[in-house]
């Protein structure tokens, strides 16, 4: 039954929202766990896919659970999956905001405070490990991978020029059989 189903995915994108830290990158090996191999809802490709397409459109990152919604269930999937994610993210940031301002002087919230970046940076390492997983499985696409990261890690250029060689890459490499 589709009500069902709606609201086991507003159950599940609130509280995996509710209970992440660092925004929607750091939301995507929860999201692809429940998603792709607790509910099944969708495939490694299917995920895949929709994350590129996510990363690729112009827009703020949220667009990911949105695209997953609409793949789970339609236009109804759409609306549940974006507001269980923004709603509760919000309404906590909000509570959060608020309560900065009576604690920001208390010591252990200048040692909680310096402990979240190195937690969002291994999340979001997490989430481009597990996004990687899903996405690929051809050696051909690691290198792919590998070369981007690279190319970014250690150039000042645009990530235009690696995203543009790659996808060219991609696209002979499918031709000559290697996808």
């Amino acid at each position: 039954m589709k009500s069902d189903l709606l609201i086991a995915l507003g159950l599940t994108f609130f509280t995996t929202a509710i209970f992440s830290v660092g925004g929607i990158s750091a939301m995507i090996p929860e999201i692809h766990r429940q998603v792709v191999e607790v509910h099944g809802w969708l495939g490694n490709d299917s995920f895949a896919s929709a994350f590129a397409l996510a990363q690729i459109a112009p827009g703020p990152n949220i667009l990911l659970m949105t695209i997953l919604g609409w793949r789970i269930a339609g236009w109804s999937g759409l609306a549940v999956a974006t507001l269980a994610t923004i709603i509760p993210t919000s309404a906590l940031s909000l509570i959060a905001g608020r309560a900065e301002n009576r604690i920001a002087h208390a010591r252990w919230y200048g040692l909680m405070k310096r402990s979240f970046p190195p937690l969002v940076v291994g999340l979001i390492c997490a989430s481009a490990l597990v996004t990687a997983q899903a996405a690929i499985d051809r050696w051909f696409g690691y290198a792919l991978t590998l070369g981007v990261a690279l190319f970014v890690a250690l150039t000042r250029h645009n990530p235009l020029v690696p995203l543009s060689v790659a996808t060219l890459a991609g696209i002979i490499a499918g031709r000559l059989g290697f996808f």
